[in-house]
């Protein structure tokens, strides 16, 4: 029997010019220790923050995270007629109504009744904030005599049972990337999808930028020197390795039997990591770059990263850059993990590239990023009716 495909690798390379993707508490750039020299990294949960957003918008389904839910609610009843006084005690009924613990919302350090935040953030469909709306609807009459929320202690009018079964509600954004929410018992999701932290191939120094802003009026008048503002921010530039990984058999155990919905959930997941850019100080550098080179692979064993291609850091090519040699690097350790493992594992391998068009060791290049994701979806999902040619 021919093995099966069970999971999707993406590897990307993309060099993004002077930028702050991915900041910490305090404001600096995010850094890892990695073969003993410091690179610079973007987060998982930053860069798979982007890549959703752009994946809802390929998909057209949607999801929100928040732990104000109860305000959400109250917007929606406002919306139908409802007095404001009345729609703020049925969020707040709402946002009271599960087993997850809440808090009040405060106001110059006072908590404020019937302003009703989650401890933990919920993770819907956008279509159950407006069924949690609908169930204040036919509750109305006990919502109306019901006493508001004004400590965490304050039980719900709306039954528990019915605010828990829409909070357990998903959709393919949910199925896709997963949902922890351990309060409600069924309501967790394991993921399809995982994500690297993205780190540059190569050393990196943090830049200090040092900035001021001038006050349009003193300047006009001429009557004051120097400037309104001044202060500084870290920034710093590289070629990032990025990867992620789809387990098919998670996703489809998600979707039930839907293999439709799991190739297209998969190719605008695909187009969407590849294409994705967190989005922090993009008015001030707007770095849109795209990637140098996509390589997806199709496993019938267990996903592979790549990221040891990168672990003696590269050296710029001798006319400066480090995208060439990073991807001769990760080409020279993609053929060497395919001899290690064994090519009877890897179903399927192609990468598309706008910069280079001979890279040996990643299968065969697709002439555009639409071709390669379209030929991987066929390889690792194949519809029936392409099977069928398969066996013939």
């Amino acid at each position: 029997m021919a093995p099966q495909p069970r999971f999707i690798d993406i590897h990307v390379l993309q060099s993004v010019p002077f930028a702050n993707l991915n900041r910490d508490d305090t404001n600096s750039v995010k850094t890892v220790l990695f073969g003993n020299a410091l690179r610079t990294r973007v987060s998982s949960q930053s860069w798979k923050r982007a890549a959703r957003d752009r994946f809802q918008q390929l998909s057209g389904h949607s999801a929100c995270r928040t732990r104000r839910v109860g305000e959400a609610v109250t917007k929606i009843l406002v919306e139908r007629k409802w007095p404001h006084q009345i729609a703020e005690r049925a969020g707040a009924h709402v946002a009271a109504g599960s087993s997850i613990k809440f808090e009040l919302d405060k106001e110059d350090s006072k908590p404020v009744p019937n302003r009703v935040l989650t401890n933990a953030m919920i993770y819907v469909p956008d279509a159950a904030v407006a069924d949690l709306a609908d169930l204040a609807e036919t509750h109305r009459a006990a919502i109306e005599d019901a006493k508001d929320i004004k400590k965490p202690s304050d039980k719900s009018a709306l039954p528990k049972d019915a605010v828990e079964a829409i909070l357990r509600q998903r959709n393919p954004v949910i199925n896709l990337f997963g949902r922890m929410l351990a309060e409600i018992d069924r309501a967790g999701v394991d993921g399809a999808v995982q994500v690297a932290h993205a780190m540059t191939t190569h050393t990196t120094d943090v830049e200090l930028d040092y900035f001021t802003a001038v006050d349009d009026v003193s300047n006009a008048w001429g009557d004051e020197s120097g400037s309104a503002h001044m202060g500084h921010t870290e920034y710093n530039a590289g070629t990032f390795y990025r990867y992620a990984t789809v387990d098919l058999d998670a996703l489809t155990a998600n979707l039930g039997d839907d293999p439709t919905l799991a190739r297209t959930l998969v190719r605008d997941f695909l187009d969407a990591y590849a294409l994705s850019l967190p989005q922090a100080k993009k008015n001030s550098t707007a770095a849109q770059t795209i990637p140098h080179l996509v390589h997806i692979v199709a496993r019938s064993d267990r996903p592979v990263s790549y990221a040891a291609a990168f672990e003696q850091p590269i050296r710029a090519a001798e006319h400066g850059g480090h995208a060439s040699p990073s991807v001769r690097s990760l080409a020279d350790y993609a053929h060497a993990v395919n001899g290690f493992l064994g090519d009877r594992h890897v179903l399927h391998r192609a990468w598309a590239s706008p910069d280079f068009k001979d890279v040996h060791g990643l299968g065969e290049r697709a002439d555009s990023l639409d071709a390669l994701l379209a030929a991987a979806v066929a390889a690792a999902l194949p519809s029936p009716a392409t099977s069928g040619e398969a066996r013939q």
